[in-house]
């Protein structure tokens, strides 16, 4: 559930088909993600699950997997 709705606001922040999104995409490197990309998807992130997501957290956030883990270990 998690996935599906990370899947989606990705999708959505990117402009690309959500079955194109797997656990192991890289957010920068598959999807040409620039610096204020990652930052409006961020914003989204935090308002749909509530959390904050701590810079150096996301410095360490490469694939789409990272940031489930993250989710599913804070919420």
């Amino acid at each position: 559930m998690i996935f599906e709705k990370v899947r989606a606001i990705i999708a959505d922040q990117l402009d690309i088909d959500e079955d194109d999104i797997t656990l192991s995409s890289d957010i920068q490197s598959d999807f040409g993600a620039d610096s204020l990309d990652i930052v409006d998807m961020i914003m989204s992130l935090e308002d749909e699950f509530e959390i904050e997501l701590p810079d150096e957290e996301v410095e360490n956030m490469k694939t789409v997997g990272d940031v489930v883990r993250f989710i599913e270990d804070n919420t």
